[in-house]
């Protein structure tokens, strides 16, 4: 296992399995997959082993329900916890999964405290100020994943509007990750081209509705909450740290007067490479979006202040 990273995935259902398969399929590092319930990660592990020998990675993926495998993690990202089912908002999840991220981030900070937390669970921007308060981990090294999947949904609603290729769509979506995240549409470009020469403003104002209400939509169609997309955009940020790419992405981070806002974790755009979150990108944004982006805060400090974990 030397000269391999090594990347820890904490909960094996749908979310972290798919993040698990996308890092070992890229084949530059070793993979922990870890679950409570017994045998599932150990299962899916061997499943994903097997599947190496037809697409070509090396197969050196473990699956334990237990942490002694996963010491000296360069990343870990935490996917564990309870998923949304129909009906069901975020903020629903705050103490159900306070306990759990909780006790994953001891975990992790007693095994591989020279690591990066991703966190993924649920509510996202809460959970990260769990996994920062338990690890004691400076806040470069406790990292969100919501941004990359807001924007993920916003670019292929982009694409189909304009009827243009999802790889020439560059977009941006900050803030929270519910209800009131903030789609830029100012920094919105397709192939270079503003999106407001590409589409009206009433059918912006649609798909901007429609990324909004992204997650929700997924859960009342698979009654429970996406992974395919989830699993990727946390591999994608894995990447970035692994192999110090110094990728700009849209990450929670903890904003400590960035963008007027203070002591809270919130979706920016950030520089993400080996030390994590290395610095906070700071992009221009209408009075509009300022606005916005302030609501959004707002929403996200009534679900953080629900918390029993102080910040």
């Amino acid at each position: 296992m030397t000269g391999r990273k090594k990347v820890t995935v904490v909960g094996a259902g749908n979310v972290g399995a798919t993040c698990a398969l996308e890092v070992a399929r890229r084949d530059y590092a070793d993979v922990v997959l870890v679950d409570i319930v017994p045998n599932l990660a150990a299962g899916k592990a061997l499943d994903m082993n097997q599947m190496a020998s037809v697409t070509g990675y090396e197969p050196t993926i473990v699956g334990t329900d237990g942490y002694a495998e996963t010491k000296g993690s360069d990343v870990v990202v935490i996917t564990a916890g309870r998923p949304r089912s129909p009906g069901m908002s975020r903020d629903d999840l705050v103490t159900t999964n306070e306990a759990i991220v909780g006790a994953v981030a001891k975990e992790v900070a007693r095994r591989s405290p020279k690591s990066v937390i991703v966190v993924v669970s649920n509510p996202l921007d809460a959970m990260c100020h769990v996994a920062h308060a338990v690890s004691g981990f400076p806040k470069e090294r406790v990292v969100g994943m919501a941004g990359i999947l807001d924007t993920a949904r916003f670019r292929a609603f982009i694409a189909w509007e304009t009827g243009s290729s999802a790889r020439d769509v560059q977009a941006m979506v900050l803030g929270g990750h519910g209800d009131q995240m903030v789609p830029v549409v100012s920094a919105t470009t397709v192939g270079g081209v503003p999106l407001t020469q590409l589409a009206p403003r009433g059918r912006i104002s649609k798909m901007v509705a429609r990324t909004r209400k992204g997650g929700g939509e997924l859960v009342s169609l698979l009654g429970t909450s996406a992974w395919y997309a989830p699993g990727a955009a946390a591999a994608e940020m894995v990447d970035a740290i692994c192999l110090d790419q110094k990728r700009v992405l849209p990450c929670t981070a903890l904003l400590e007067g960035e963008y007027a806002i203070d002591g809270l974790y919130l979706g920016v755009p950030v520089r993400l490479g080996a030390g994590g979150v290395e610095e906070i990108v700071s992009l221009k944004l209408t009075t509009d979006e300022k606005k916005m982006l302030r609501a959004s805060a707002a929403a996200v400090r009534d679900v953080v202040g629900v918390l029993s974990t102080p910040s």
